[in-house]
């Protein structure tokens, strides 16, 4: 086996070692790009970086002419063709909220691992990951303690049923009161002379979401509630 193989393989094994890193976080989380996918697109990025490299020094040789070749040119479109695996993780949620930004970054993330493994930047693909890691477990830990209000605080939703209308302004006055922070109100009348309250609240992280319910289920008009966080 030639130096040019051991090295090839190394790459191979370091880039498949640092995605499973970042898959495991993944996994962890119960997201839906995890550990194989992970795995795959840092491996393969890494495989193609290898592939572009050597290719722009070994076929210009062989055919005898003078080819200019760029070494990163498969690299280039691996950038912008893991955005098509991004895409399909972020969702819109009927709430309006959207998800899985971080678990697209994170894609786009591993396969620029595999990219600087496969170039030969050992030490930047480490440093890159560690700081990864870092990012989205320890930074946020700490804004949550440390930080600003805002970012101590996490959305709800609740939709509530009411049967009669003139308990409403009461209602949301009394949901004041439970120091939960309305951002978006919006009412609709229902069959029976029922009414719909649907609510955006803000409230403390450290709260949890049955302690919001048994709170706003015991206001004076609520007949049902239905919560989401």
């Amino acid at each position: 086996m030639s130096d040019l193989e051991l090295e090839i393989f190394m790459k191979l094994g370091i880039s498949a070692v640092l995605g499973l890193v970042i898959g495991i976080e993944r996994e962890l989380k119960r997201k839906p790009v995890g550990l194989k996918t992970s795995l795959v697109i840092s491996i393969v990025s890494c495989l193609l970086t290898i592939v572009s490299i050597e290719s722009a020094y070994i076929f210009p040789g062989k055919v005898g002419v003078n080819i200019q070749m760029d070494p990163l040119r498969l690299a280039a479109q691996i950038v912008s063709g893991i955005g098509f695996l991004g895409a399909g993780v972020i969702l819109r949620r009927g709430n309006d909220s959207i998800s899985g930004l971080t678990t697209a970054a994170l894609i786009w993330g591993a396969a620029g691992i595999g990219i600087a493994v496969g170039a030969g930047f050992y030490v930047e693909a480490l440093a890159g990951v560690a700081l990864l890691i870092i990012s989205v477990e320890v930074i946020p830990f700490f804004m949550a303690l440390l930080g600003p209000r805002q970012l101590r605080e996490k959305e709800i939703t609740l939709q509530l049923k009411v049967t009669e209308k003139e308990n409403i302004a009461e209602i949301l006055s009394g949901i004041k009161d439970l120091k939960l922070s309305i951002k978006r109100v919006r009412i609709k009348d229902l069959e029976e002379r029922k009414h719909l309250v649907q609510l955006i609240v803000t409230v403390d992280k450290k709260k949890s979401i049955t302690d919001v319910y048994y709170s706003v289920s015991q206001l004076n008009g609520v007949r049902s509630v239905e919560i989401e966080s």
